[in-house]
């Protein structure tokens, strides 16, 4: 039982109640005989969840049929609305983006460095898109189905696939309205209805996503600038919401995957770990939704940094970016530049591994550092961070700049939707979520410290995102290719060459029991059926680096310095 529901007296405690199948009815039937409200019937997971008396609590818990009671926890969007979270560099001034500074067509020209935000082509830029472009005609098998929109500046958009963004909801602003093909309001029972966001984290996330950008700001475009989005509001006008309410809408997104088109989730939010992974249910309600065939992207959490004292440690990766199938992302800092090799992970991204289960996250890091994407007019961020908007060639005030995980993982996903375009033929199967997941480990590269220490497997997963070869392998996969079965439609060169730079990728993956290296991601074994799940715990005497062991109690080295415990007690927006 979770350690909230074990209070005594009157006061009512939120929970969700797992119940078996053929017993939720009678848990029903007992709830409202005793006239406790329930919140939402959840089907899938086989469970409801209620406002509960604490004194009654032990007694549900005791029903035939109950497994567990949890706590319903409060959820909070992953970003930071700080514009101090990070120390800035040398003698940087906050100034809002110069839209010239991003030209409207020809070879851009790289952001000033005392500019303190990121636009979306820098971002785009980094990811070496503009690199696949140029060599697409020419480097790809005539075979593979390579999407040419002249409208476009990529030879991949996003067209056709759908991503449902989970979080405050998504204004019908003009980066992003006229794609918004689903929009349900779960703060309000799940109904449909037309498009809002009365927080504004929705939208951000949403246009970094598949923003289509405009005349009046073309660099403010997504990765992904022609996906379809599907919004599924759970956060309210202060970017917190129930954990029942974000389990409420995965299981309706999974329900619905084919009748909405969904592809991927992102999940750009979370709470703290209250129980292990196996049974804390938003992290089951995202195994079913991955094991259902879509990729949930969720944020790692900002919990990498001690908020009282500015030091670092690890253990901070927030549910669901714990659950072991979901492409957890933690969040990096460009230093406004193309170049890769100066990126760093910023401080405040949480750290590995999961509490509980001692898992191996994040996967991977992306952009999530000031980022400029939509501002939802007239909503909280919007009123409340004005510091933070950022001008349009108009004048107009109708963008924001927010830094956090939220924002890594929406550029993950919408590099996620780029590489499930990249692989799209009629012919053959689709990509699955484990194969998606492992391209983008895969092809990663290794990041370094201000020091050029390479980074912990802990703080940067497989490493910074690579666009272009996770779009160049995703190209050469051929997904009907037997099981077991070599996949490649021809030879790959593991590295990538992107502003002068030489990048090598990781090739490597947390996948089962151990970290594999080499060839593992050519062969098609990447199937449904391959679970990321309790085949990523590691035992006693996994020893890692010199100065983390993880046994049967966590030892910090010397130079960890959050000390024997994790302060969630800090946990903020």
């Amino acid at each position: 039982m979770a350690q909230a529901a074990t209070r005594g007296g009157t006061e009512k405690l939120s929970v969700i109640i797992s119940v078996e199948q053929n017993k939720r009815q009678s848990l029903k039937q007992f709830l409202r005989a005793r006239g406790h409200r329930m919140r939402w019937d959840l089907p899938v997971m086989s469970g409801v969840s209620a406002e509960i008396p604490a004194a009654a609590i032990q007694q549900i818990a005791n029903l035939p049929g109950v497994a567990r009671v949890s706590i319903d926890a409060l959820v909070r969007s992953s970003q930071t609305t700080s514009i101090d979270a990070e120390p800035l560099y040398e003698d940087t001034t906050f100034s809002s983006q110069d839209s010239s500074a991003s030209p409207t067509s020809g070879a851009p020209s790289p952001i000033a460095t005392t500019t303190l935000f990121h636009d979306a082509w820098l971002v785009r830029a980094a990811l070496g898109l503009d690199q696949w472009r140029r060599d697409a005609d020419t480097n790809l098998d005539a075979s593979i189905a390579v999407y040419d929109d002249t409208d476009s500046d990529f030879d991949v958009t996003g067209a056709g696939v759908g991503v449902a963004v989970i979080d405050s909801g998504i204004a019908p602003v003009a980066d992003s309205g006229g794609r918004i093909t689903a929009f349900y309001d779960f703060t309000r029972g799940g109904i449909a209805t037309a498009p809002r966001d009365d927080y504004g984290h929705g939208t951000h996330v949403a246009s970094l996503i598949g923003g289509a950008g405009r005349p009046e700001a073309p660099y403010a475009a997504g990765i992904a600038p022609r996906v379809r989005l599907i919004g599924l509001k759970v956060l309210n006008h202060e970017g917190a919401g129930t954990t029942s309410d974000v389990i409420a809408a995965l299981e309706f997104a999974t329900l619905n995957k084919a009748a909405l088109g969904i592809d991927i989730i992102n999940l750009s939010l979370g709470h703290p770990p209250f129980e292990p992974a196996a049974t804390d249910p938003l992290v089951q309600a995202v195994q079913r939704a991955s094991a259902a065939g879509i990729l949930v992207v969720a944020s790692a959490g900002n919990f990498g940094v001690n908020p009282t004292t500015g030091q670092t440690g690890f253990g901070g990766i927030s549910s669901p970016g714990n659950a072991p199938s979901a492409l957890t992302v933690g969040s990096g800092h460009m230093r406004w530049t193309v170049l890769r090799g100066d990126d760093t992970v910023n401080n405040f991204s949480s750290r590995g591994p999961t509490w509980y289960d001692g898992f191996a996250k994040p996967d991977v890091v992306a952009p999530g550092y000031r980022l400029v994407a939509a501002a939802a007019p007239n909503s909280t961020l919007v009123n409340a961070r004005a510091a933070l908007l950022v001008a349009d060639a108009t004048g107009t005030h109708t963008y924001i700049a927010l830094s956090g995980t939220s924002m890594a993982a929406a550029v993950a996903s919408g590099m996620a939707a780029l590489t499930i375009e990249a692989n799209r033929n009629p012919t053959r199967p689709r990509l699955t979520p484990n194969a998606i997941k492992a391209i983008l480990q895969f092809t990663a590269f290794t990041m370094r410290d201000d020091t050029s220490a390479a980074y912990h497997a802990l703080i940067q997963g497989a490493g910074g995102l690579n666009g272009v070869g996770a779009l160049r392998l995703a190209a050469a996969i051929d997904t009907s290719a037997p099981a077991g079965a070599y996949w490649l439609t021809g030879a790959i060169d593991p590295h990538e060459q992107l502003a002068g730079e030489v990048l090598s990728w990781t090739q490597t993956l947390v996948w089962r029991q151990n970290i594999v290296w080499g060839d593992t991601i050519y062969k098609n074994f990447w199937g449904q059926n391959i679970v990321w799940g309790d085949n990523i715990v590691w035992g006693d005497n996994i020893v890692w680096g010199d100065n983390i062991v993880w046994g049967d109690n966590i030892v910090w080295g010397d130079n960890v310095v959050w000390g024997d415990s994790f302060a969630w007690n800090d946990y903020q927006e």
